[in-house]
């Protein structure tokens, strides 16, 4: 039967990415932790990580895996958390950096969860672009962020956590032609009038997809509003490739948008935390990690 021993096991080498590594964090012999890990495989039925020199890294069932952990183990320590001291008990200021599309996205049901789990905790909030709140977390100005990872700079200094995966879908108006094929590609979309959005580093993203793709699109326009780029497609200026977090389709324009998914899928936007890596963590970084977690776990990926 699996135990939490086992989950905190499996942690250690996804996170390190290392037997030894992880051995000397758990504190068991690097046989005990290999046999463990073979164990937990076993039982699930699934392979975990892919064992090459340098170490071990993660299968996407593995990724799948470790999310599910990081919930029940964040689930088993808001429950001793509550039981021990309640989570009235906790209080100070958490500092907290985030980028424009996550504060419009993805922060509002993750803040709302932390403030009812612990009411006499003070958030402090700082929207800025991604390399300013990286350049404040490395300072140790800010505790957290809350931001898209895939433009991150300074991995060396930061320690990182993918919460959501937001894959990208071509948003269209109603009745476009595009709509009536079994399928669609970026190589159907490329002559489209394409409205660009270019908030969050967007558009150096999209760039890397488009290049990659050997494609030129029809850029009618760039915007840093994400509800101009929805009143634009609803109205029929032009079409739009956004990642999925940012789709509304129960809002007034996202009843004239029709979102479909691509068969040569670009990569998705990778959502999730970042810390300063090394220094002693916070005391209230750990409480909202657990709460991160939960919220990350519930949202589709």
């Amino acid at each position: 039967m699996m135990t939490l021993r086992q989950l905190r096991h499996f942690i250690a080498v996804a996170e390190t990415g290392s037997i030894s590594a992880a051995a000397q964090t758990v504190f068991v012999s690097q046989s005990s932790l290999t046999q463990a890990i073979q164990l937990l495989e076993q039982e699930i039925g699934a392979v975990l990580f892919k064992r090459h020199a340098k170490g071990m890294e993660l299968t996407h069932q593995g990724h799948q895996f470790l999310r599910q952990s990081y919930l029940i183990l964040a689930t088993v320590e808001n429950a001793k958390r509550s039981l021990e001291l309640g989570c009235e008990n906790l209080s100070g200021t958490l500092k907290i950096g985030v980028t424009s599309l996550v504060a419009g996205y993805f922060l509002v049901d993750m803040l709302t969860r932390f403030r009812a789990a612990y009411p006499n905790v003070t958030t402090q909030l700082v929207e800025d672009e991604r390399p300013y709140i990286e350049h404040l977390l490395v300072n140790g100005e800010i505790d957290i962020g809350v931001l898209i990872l895939s433009n991150l700079e300074d991995r060396d200094a930061l320690q990182t956590e993918v919460l959501m995966h937001s894959p990208y879908r071509l948003w269209l108006p109603p009745l476009h032609p595009l709509l009536e094929n079994d399928s669609i590609r970026l190589a159907d979309v490329v002559k489209e009038p394409l409205i660009q959005l270019n908030t969050d580093e967007m558009g150096s993203h999209l760039r890397r997809i488009w290049e990659k793709a050997k494609l030129t699109p029809t850029i009618a326009m760039r915007t840093a509003s994400t509800e101009a780029v929805r009143s634009l497609v609803a109205a029929g200026i032009g079409v739009a490739l956004l990642p999925d977090m940012a789709y509304r389709p129960w809002s007034l324009e996202g009843n004239m948008i029709e979102a479909r998914t691509l068969v040569d899928t670009p990569e998705p936007l990778d959502v999730g935390l970042a810390w300063r890596r090394g220094s002693a963590r916070p005391e209230l970084v750990t409480p909202f990690l657990q709460i991160a977690r939960e919220n990350g776990g519930a949202r589709k990926l």
